[in-house]
């Protein structure tokens, strides 16, 4: 884990809103149709050398509340316009994000990360803390996936 300094970047994509709990169970779960939902619909429309990523925010509360996530790229294709399109918009919002890297075979590596943000999150004597403003999975071309929590100001 490493912290990173990020800038603020707006994200098009579709997105639902969801929790943990739901997640856990197959019938309830949302967010696999959404993936499969950004690769009919924005995939498409992504311009060469887009980067994908997966934005969590809107957070009812923690960890185990509801939550929005978009999925979506960070730049369109010139004919594909918001306005045209039934997406969902979301900036990243600036500011110290820790930084868990994901590599191996997907979706377990990500879900391999994932336990370990909540892991270092719950620690006794974490030095960090949660903003739960925006976090973000960002999907590299070289299969490498980093999961960037926000952290709160201290």
């Amino acid at each position: 884990m490493h912290i990173e300094e990020v800038q603020v970047l707006r994200i098009q994509g579709v997105s639902v809103r969801t929790c943990n709990a739901d997640e856990a169970h197959p019938g309830r779960a949302r967010i696999g149709a959404l993936w499969a939902e950004f690769a009919a619909q924005v995939v498409p429309h992504l311009a060469v050398g887009a980067v994908t990523f997966g934005v969590y925010h809107h957070y009812a509360s923690d960890s185990n509340g509801a939550y929005d996530l978009l999925v979506g790229g960070d730049v369109l294709t010139p004919h594909a316009t918001i306005d045209a399109q039934p997406w969902s918009v979301i900036d990243i919002q600036e500011g110290p994000y820790a930084v868990f890297r994901a590599q191996g075979v997907m979706p377990n590596a990500v879900i391999e990360a994932w336990g370990r943000v909540w892991a270092h999150f719950a620690q006794a004597h974490c030095p960090d803390q949660r903003a739960y403003t925006t976090d973000f999975e960002r999907y590299g071309p070289d299969g490498m996936v980093d999961i960037c929590i926000a952290l709160a100001a201290t």
